[in-house]
Formats: C-alpha cells, structure tokens, sequence
C-alpha cells in the first residue's frame, strides 16, 4: 500500500504543478485583459484547490508509513541535507502551509465580487502556493532530498 501511494503522491504532483501553473496564467490573463471572471475560470479555481487537497491527503498517508519519517533518527537531525529531516519536517510543512495558502485563495476568491478582484486573489495566493510548492518537491537534483521525477509501478 505504500509503495501505491508514493507512485501516487509522484505522479498527482504534476497535475497539482499543471493546474496551479495554468490558474496563475488565467488569472493573469483575466487581470490583463480585463476579462471577467466565467464559469470555467471558477472551474479552473476549484479543480486546482480540488486536486491539491488530494495530493495532501495522499500525502498524509504516506506521512505516516513512511519508514523515512518513522525511522529513529535523533543522532542525524543535524543536517539539513538528511533527507530524514527534509521529509520528517521541510516537506510537510512547506506543503501543509502551500495548501493552506491554495485554500484561502480559492474561498476568498469564491466569494469576492468584483471580476478583477477575483483574479487578483487567485493570482496572489496560488503564486506564493506555486513558490512553496516548489521548494518542497525533492527534485532529482536537490542537495535536501533527490528523487525521481516520476516514480513507476
């Protein structure tokens, strides 16, 4: 079950990057263009919020098989480059505090009225989202924790 949900966790984190990435762009293109907020820009809103609160569940899942985060590791916590201590406490709490960010934006700007208001909320919120979610992957080439793109079954 839990090699299931690192592969799911692997492969669900670039639909959350596909779809914050794609909100921050239509909002900056409804700020620019003065657009006004439609039924599939709220679409685009709720689906990322959506897909992102999954991939935190998935995550806190794993969170608490994880032999990474379960090991007794007293004597390493040192090192922030220990990817004990990455995934034991930077990841989890970069993307708790990402997905907090993600909500707040997507509710305020649910219940905003003003169009551009609209947009810019989306657009600041999911970007600092976007920032943290960023650091928080280990990428293949981070010095905190390297992983692979994507993981396989």
């Amino acid at each position: 079950m839990y090699y299931f949900f690192l592969v799911c966790h692997s492969a669900i984190r670039w639909l959350v990057l596909g779809s914050l990435i794609y909100a921050i762009f239509t909002a900056l293109s409804g700020l620019r263009l003065k657009k006004k907020f439609s039924p599939k820009t709220n679409a685009v809103r709720h689906w990322t919020a959506t897909i992102a609160h999954i991939q935190l569940l998935i995550g806190m899942a794993l969170y608490i098989q994880s032999p990474i985060v379960l090991a007794n590791t007293n004597d390493a916590l040192d090192s922030m480059t220990n990817p004990h201590v990455f995934f034991k406490y930077v990841h989890i709490s970069l993307a708790v505090l990402a997905i907090v960010l993600i909500t707040i934006g997507s509710a305020k700007a649910k219940r905003i009225q003003d169009d551009q208001a609209k947009y810019r909320t989306m657009l600041c919120w999911f970007t600092l989202a976007l920032f943290l979610i960023l650091i928080a992957i280990p990428w293949p080439f981070s010095p905190l924790s390297a992983r692979p793109y994507l993981r396989s079954f």
